[in-house]
């Protein structure tokens, strides 16, 4: 059974196609990527699919209900926009307790949960403190509390990580990898290394179409080219790129990339590039920290495909 899909969902503001037909289908039990540039149309997207936003055409369903029924659709879906607003003047239990009660949970299931989310979200030893003296990580990890209220199928997180310093992102990214248990994710984000981290299927989306929708794996396999990653010391920098650019000629080399003591080989044919490339640099003498073949990375994959999209 499918936890959301959507049927040529389109968004259009005047002359502008903030989305333009989108078709997608996000299994259950699973951590979604919806990934794009700021102003790609994800958010726009994200404002549907949860009822915030009508579609100008086309249709889409969350947990089997229609984005038009509103009402419905609010209990079976939570969201964390980008950023979380609050009454600042509240603790997080007055927070949630008020949340809860727009949910109509009974009171000592209500308080229950408050407990339950505050060690999930670790805002325990501030659970009475005013909300307006939190950092942004704190104010982040209440807002998923908040989405997490009313235990939906669905989550929906925009850009949950993009604002936050190192350790609050890890923490964030921490706890979305736990959600999965419990919930389908549907995650916006332009920062492409966390959705490499923890998505198991991602959609890319430029200029309001989709330009890619796949299993992360299955997209690494298909779009990879053959990369051999070389690292030598720093004071052989000078041979060691005059070495790897005596190479740029042969048949089988797409590209050589050297950034001072590092360089990417990209190749049409692994055997011949592997025994060459050794054998260059036995020759040359040159002792290397590292030589390996690498994948592609997400962040390589979705700017090859961006980049193709504006050149159509």
């Amino acid at each position: 059974m499918l936890a959301l899909e959507t049927k040529a969902l389109a968004k259009q503001y005047g002359a502008v196609k903030a989305l333009d037909g989108l078709d997608l289908q996000v299994p259950q039990g699973i951590i979604f990527g919806f990934l794009g540039r700021n102003g790609a149309g994800k958010t726009t997207t994200i404002r549907m699919l949860t009822g915030l936003a009508h579609p100008s055409s086309g249709s889409g369903w969350v947990a089997g209900v229609p984005i038009t029924d509103h009402q419905s659709l609010s209990w079976k879906i939570g969201y964390l926009p980008e950023e979380p607003a609050f009454y600042t003047w509240m603790t997080p239990c007055e927070f949630l307790d008020y949340i809860g009660r727009i949910f109509r949970i009974p009171s000592k299931e209500r308080k229950h949960r408050i407990d339950e989310l505050l060690a999930v979200v670790d805002l325990q030893s501030a659970a009475n403190r005013r909300i307006k003296g939190f950092s942004r990580g704190m104010r982040q990890r209440l807002g998923l509390a908040q989405a997490l209220i009313n235990q939906p199928e669905v989550l929906f997180l925009d850009e949950p990580a993009s604002a936050l310093d190192p350790e609050g992102r890890r923490t964030v990214l921490n706890l979305v990898i736990e959600l999965k248990k419990k919930h389908t994710v549907f995650m916006s984000t332009h920062i492409l290394a966390d959705a490499e981290e923890v998505c198991d299927r991602v959609a890319i989306i430029d200029q309001g179409k989709l330009i890619v929708e796949d299993d992360k794996t299955a997209l690494q396999k298909h779009y990879s080219k053959p990369i051999l990653e070389l690292e030598c010391r720093l004071e052989d920098i000078d041979r060691f790129s005059h070495t790897l650019q005596s190479l740029k000629d042969k048949p089988w080399v797409i590209d050589i990339e050297i950034k001072g003591s590092l360089a990417q080989i990209h190749v049409s044919a692994i055997e011949p590039a592997q025994e060459t490339v050794l054998a260059a640099v036995l020759q040359s003498k040159l002792q290397l920290v590292r030589f390996e073949w690498v994948k592609p990375t997400l962040e390589s994959i979705f700017l090859n495909l961006i980049g193709e999209n504006h050149n159509r």
